[in-house]
């Protein structure tokens, strides 16, 4: 393999997985190193933009202070990230609600189960710790009967029923399925009690830009969360109707308490003709759904990463401020059908 510093001079000798969604000739396949997964792209080459800190400051309309992300230091490639946190089965609710810990990256492995298509059942998903124990953090599949993609999430991956007790949350898109919302457990507005404290949080809002000229190459995600608060807890988002969603909000430029991130755009490499990010060696396999979520203004801290190792099994890794509910329901969205995406 060629040294990768004269390719990608981003990395240095890191393990580089590559994104493309044309076919690639055999002979191209047979000149690659194991360690590379080619994805050809005929798109025009798109530019590099110069990493500068996010400074978040206080918010216009309210008391709230968002923690800057990037008070994290970027960690050295060639250091080992710290191993995923011990969780007891007596507090995995309270576990994938909370934010990732500073510092911690949760690597996680999420899996797709295909038994029952042949009977009109849809695929189920697993995510677990990606540890030697292999801790089960969540579940979800897409509901039936429904008129848009709903799909549940659920503590319990033997309970995927909405009325269970491991109902943990929900991921809807919209009739087009280019737009979804996350949801915790909570009840709908029209059940509030009289402090609307039982009334669900809307957890994150998740946009792929619409490809209406038939352009093959790179999804455009775009994501919006609740922001922190100097307790490093999530901001309470709970929308009294779907005119009050973190969709519309962002829609109407309303971003008050709320961090916008987006999928990283990956770089243009001359020499392979080819779409580049760098996933550290987690990612091995060419798919449309790998992707990176970072914040615009610093494009090298990722706050979540998703991609394929082999045909229904992912690596998902997330880093504050997300919680595994987010991430989970975030990278479920990347599988549901998007034909006015692709």
């Amino acid at each position: 393999m060629k040294d990768s510093t004269s390719c990608f001079p981003l990395y240095n000798h890191q393990m580089v997985a590559k994104i493309f969604f044309s076919t690639v000739p055999a002979k191209a396949m047979e000149n690659e190193s194991e360690e590379e997964v080619v994805h050809k792209n005929s798109n025009r080459k798109g530019k590099t933009k110069k990493s500068k800190k996010v400074n978040w400051g206080e918010i216009p309309k309210g008391e709230v202070k968002l923690l800057a992300i990037l008070k994290l230091k970027i960690r050295n490639p060639k250091e080992e990230r710290p191993p995923s946190p011990v969780i007891e089965e007596d507090n995995l609710e309270e576990f994938v609600l909370q934010p990732a810990p500073h510092g911690m990256t949760i690597k996680c492995r999420l899996t797709r189960d295909k038994r029952g298509m042949d009977r009109g059942l849809y695929p189920t998903y697993y995510l677990h710790l990606d540890n030697d124990k292999k801790i089960f953090l969540l579940a979800g599949r897409k509901r039936k009967k429904s008129k848009t993609s709903n799909y549940l999430i659920s503590t319990d991956p033997t309970d995927l029923s909405r009325d269970g007790e491991n109902f943990i949350g929900k991921l809807r898109s919209n009739l087009m399925g280019t737009r979804f919302s996350v949801f915790d457990n909570g009840v709908n507005p029209d059940r509030a009690n009289a402090d609307w404290s039982n009334v669900r949080q809307e957890l994150a809002a998740v946009i792929y830009e619409t490809n209406v000229l038939g352009f093959k190459g790179p999804r455009k995600m775009t994501v919006v969360i609740p922001g922190m608060n100097s307790d490093n807890e999530r901001v309470p988002i709970r929308p009294r109707n779907d005119n009050d969603g973190l969709l519309m909000r962002w829609q109407n430029k309303i971003m008050d308490s709320l961090i916008e991130l987006h999928n990283k755009a990956p770089l243009w490499n001359d020499e392979t003709q080819s779409y580049v990010l760098n996933f550290h060696g987690r990612v091995t396999h060419a798919s449309v759904k790998n992707f990176q979520i970072v914040h615009s203004e610093d494009p090298e801290y990722i706050v979540l990463q998703f991609g394929r190792v082999a045909d229904d099994v992912f690596t998902m890794d997330y880093n504050y401020p997300l919680c595994a509910v987010q991430a989970f329901a975030i990278a479920l969205s990347s599988f549901d059908g998007k034909l006015a995406c692709e």
